[in-house]
């Protein structure tokens, strides 16, 4: 706990621009000089003292919301996001937060006050399962917007093209961020353990499909496994952390993950 070499922004508080004043600001941010020069009221920003800038980005997509027995994934990434948000603001990290599905929903600015994080614990509070997933430009718009070096941390089921999301992932990458992937997938996503013939309903399109599970289960095994081992494989080749976490397993992996990284980028 407390402040950790970094290789990223400086400790100082330093001036970094101007933006009008608002309701709520305070009197002792407003540039009196710029004020006598324009006869408008400019609040100066700061640089936040901080060790490091993390970002959260969470995908919650209604296929997220899928829950075969007990915590649904959306609720299993909402939950790692606090923790880890709780986890950053002890340590006077800065944390973001970006709510995802075809859109950015919602995005909340890396802080690192005390405060912030009941700033966040409100957002992820209001969580809405939106339509379908399209991660990939998503990534490449949110890896233009950063400006500054910091720490990626995705949370999602990845169900959308590999291929395109990995491009996303090298984006920030290309930009020098740190990234780890939290993969997260339904235990029944995993082995499609159903026994009697059953309607599958896709959760984003509403495609419906009735087959008969046993026949199918070990082609669709093997495929998750590829799609598993192919992510976690990109992901090496990157220099990218990957976890995948099953929703059945307690948050532990997640978080040592997240502190194992931390002291590497720290020191």
């Amino acid at each position: 706990m407390g402040q950790h070499k970094s290789p990223y922004h400086g400790f100082s508080v330093e001036f970094s621009e101007h933006r009008s004043y608002g309701p709520g600001d305070e009197i002792r941010h407003i540039d009196w000089k710029l004020w006598g020069k324009t006869d408008r009221y400019f609040v100066k920003q700061f640089e936040e003292e901080t060790n490091l800038r993390s970002y959260l980005l969470v995908d919650q997509s209604r296929s997220m919301s899928f829950a075969s027995a007990g915590v649904a994934k959306l609720e299993y990434a909402r939950i790692l996001s606090a923790a880890l948000a709780y986890l950053m603001l002890k340590q006077q990290d800065a944390v973001g937060l970006s709510l995802f599905d075809s859109e950015v929903r919602s995005y909340i600015p890396p802080k690192s006050k005390t405060s912030h994080l009941n700033v966040i614990l409100s957002q992820l509070d209001k969580i809405q399962p939106g339509p379908e997933t399209d991660i990939a430009p998503i990534l490449h718009r949110t890896a233009e917007v950063i400006s500054k070096r910091g720490l990626i941390i995705l949370i999602s089921d990845l169900f959308d093209d590999p291929d395109e999301i990995m491009s996303g992932i090298k984006h920030f990458r290309h930009k020098g961020h740190e990234v780890i992937l939290f993969h997260i997938l339904d235990p029944l996503e995993l082995t499609l353990d159903f026994s009697d013939r059953t309607l599958f309903r896709d959760m984003e399109t509403g495609e419906e499909l009735i087959t008969e599970p046993i026949h199918i289960k070990k082609d669709y095994q093997q495929n998750m496994r590829y799609f598993c081992d192919y992510m976690q494989n990109q992901c090496r080749q990157n220099r990218v952390d990957y976890l995948r976490l099953v929703t059945d397993q307690p948050l532990d992996l997640a978080l040592t993950e997240y502190l194992i990284k931390r002291k590497k980028i720290g020191g």
